[in-house]
C-alpha cells in the first residue's frame, strides 16, 4: 500500500533505506539513487511523493507526479537498474538508470517529463 511522504525527514528515511539495501543487494544503483532523489524533488508536482509500504516498512517503489502524470520508480532485478515508468511499475519505460548513468542524462530525462 502506498504511503505519502510529506516531509523531508520521511524522505531522508526512505532514501537511507534504499541506499542501504542497494549497498547490500544492488551496488550497481547505490550511487545513482541519490541523484534520482534530487531529480524527483526538483521536478515533482506539489502532490506528495508516495512509497510502497509493506508490514510497516518502506520498500523500493516510489511514485510521484510531474505535470499531472504519475511516474513510478522501481528496481529491475533482471536488468539490474532502476527504472522510471509512466503511470505504474508496469507502464512504459521512460528511463533506466545505473551508477554508470551520467548526471547529465538524469537531468535531460527529468527535464523532458
Amino acid at each position: 500500500m502506498p504511503r505519502q511522504v510529506t516531509d523531508v525527514d520521511r524522505l531522508r528515511d526512505y532514501i537511507a533505506g534504499v541506499v542501504s539495501r542497494a549497498d547490500h543487494h544492488a551496488d550497481d544503483v547505490n550511487e545513482i539513487a541519490l541523484a534520482l532523489a534530487g531529480a524527483i524533488v526538483w521536478r515533482k508536482d506539489n502532490d506528495p511523493i508516495e512509497v510502497m509500504e509493506r508490514d510497516g516498512e518502506m520498500k523500493n517503489v516510489l511514485w510521484f507526479r510531474v505535470g499531472g502524470t504519475r511516474y513510478a520508480f522501481s528496481y529491475n532485478h533482471t536488468a539490474q537498474c532502476i527504472e522510471l515508468r509512466e503511470g505504474s511499475t508496469q507502464g512504459r519505460v521512460v528511463g533506466s538508470f545505473t551508477n554508470q548513468t551520467p548526471c547529465a542524462d538524469v537531468r535531460r530525462i527529468f527535464q523532458q517529463l
